[in-house]
């Protein structure tokens, strides 16, 4: 059987990094005679993708893998990913496991396949990321089923925050050549994408591993200004930043961009500085709120989401209590809530006092609802407003939802198709909508 016979189903798990790199696999198999199935059908190979940001993560990885050999034992399961790359050994005991590639050579998937056709015993790829220096040439030419397109421009991270293992699963700071990027950007343009969300794992030092050297290519906002000059590209959005990435000369500049849109994920964790110290994070909660305040005075209605963590390990009730006062101090619009998950390899893995799983609950539940009651407040701020939306699906026979520059969604009745359209709409608040604006055509 060649190729062009066979079949490839996907299962991505984790981060919109991790998405991207699916999509771009996906191409691989395609250019190499491939049909992409879904993931339920029958399949001669199967791709995990894996997670391991959270012991649930390499839960879902083995639980998926399992499923694969099941749907087909006769099939090639692919194991690739961040589990793969952190926990090679405890992979490899999966039974149901051919095919064992890691973060990094994701791009020979195909000629790793055929080596284990061809020897069985050949079964594990996974290298050391650690000692990585370039960016790994996985990119995409088409997006598909989507009205906005992510384009990856870095990989790794040199943070190596006390809780994290994505260092050790992504490696150090790699950054994409700038051209490259331009490149991507222009061909989803060309195919009708408006807009682009900037991703990778650690944003903020996109550019840092290159400075001084002779091809240096600027930092993360001298390449937002190099995308805006693109013909068509309305929107260029930005994926998790860390916080002291911001200043003010940085936001000036931003500010002068039609595209940018004022949509802020700034990476928290905690609102507690004693916890930010034995976290690692390199920000206080005085310096986290300052940034906040620099971001309103040049975007006033700047969308500000975050992700905190509850229940790291020796957080005490008035820690927790710490962390509730500061999420309604800074007024966030939406918090990613995640409960601390113990991975071995990191240092918070040692520290004593681990939290209890039902108090780690309590508090989760405890800071959705805060999150909940912030998000409709900022909802609230932005009614009887004058937007722009890019509208997305339609919802039903008579409506779509968009969303706005600050990523705020909007319903809109109509009998039009405006489907991938940006339209000036008045938004309200309704109570009887929890989580979106109502838009009248104006």
């Amino acid at each position: 059987m060649n190729n062009a016979q066979k079949k490839v189903g996907f299962m991505t798990l984790g981060c919109k990094v991790n998405t991207y790199d699916s999509e771009a696999l996906m191409e691989i198999f395609e250019a190499g005679g491939y049909t992409i199935v879904d993931f339920t059908e029958l399949a001669d190979v199967y791709v995990i993708n894996t997670c391991t940001v959270t012991h649930l993560g390499d839960q879902k990885s083995r639980k998926m893998i399992r499923k694969a050999k099941r749907i087909n034992p006769d099939a090639i399961i692919c194991a690739v990913g961040c589990y793969v790359q952190v926990a090679p050994d405890e992979v490899e005991k999966i039974t149901e496991v051919d095919l064992m590639i890691g973060t990094k050579n994701r791009a020979d998937i195909l000629s790793y396949i055929e080596a284990h056709r061809k020897d069985a015993s050949r079964r594990d790829f996974v290298s050391n990321i650690m000692d990585e220096e370039i960016f790994e040439p996985l990119m995409i030419s088409e997006v598909k089923g989507k009205t906005r397109a992510f384009i990856k421009i870095q990989e790794g991270c040199n943070q190596f925050c006390s809780y994290c293992i994505v260092p050790f699963a992504r490696g150090p700071v790699r950054s994409r050549n700038q051209q490259q990027i331009i490149e991507e950007v222009n061909r989803v343009v060309s195919i009708g994408y408006q807009e682009v969300i900037l991703s990778g794992i650690h944003i903020a030092s996109y550019g840092v591993d290159q400075a001084g050297a002779a091809a240096d290519q600027g930092d993360l906002i001298d390449l937002i200004e190099a995308l805006d000059q693109i013909p068509g590209l309305k929107r260029i959005r930005l994926g998790s930043m860390e916080p002291k990435f911001i200043t003010p000369e940085r936001l000036k500049r931003l500010a002068a961009l039609e595209s940018f849109c004022p949509h802020f994920h700034l990476s928290l964790q905690s609102g507690s500085d004693t916890v930010l110290k034995r976290m690692g994070r390199r920000y206080t909660t005085t310096e986290y709120l300052e940034i906040v305040s620099q971001i309103r005075a040049v975007f006033p209605l700047a969308a500000i989401t975050t992700d905190v963590m509850v229940g790291f390990p020796g957080e005490t009730e008035q820690e927790f209590s710490e962390t509730i006062d500061f999420a309604n101090a800074v007024g966030f619009y939406q918090i990613h809530v995640f409960k601390y998950s113990r991975r071995s390899g990191t240092k918070a893995a040692t520290f004593a006092d681990q939290i209890d799983e039902t108090i780690k609950n309590f508090r989760s539940h405890r800071l959705s609802e805060v999150s909940k009651e912030l998000e409709q407040a900022f909802l609230k701020k932005n009614d009887g407003l004058v937007a722009e939306v890019l509208f997305e699906a339609t919802q039903d026979t008579t409506g779509y939802e968009g969303h706005t520059k600050n990523y705020l969604p909007v319903r809109l009745k109509t009998d039009e198709k405006i489907n991938g359209r940006i339209l000036k709409v008045r938004v309200s608040y309704n109570s009887r909508y929890t989580n979106k604006l109502i838009g009248d055509s104006i």
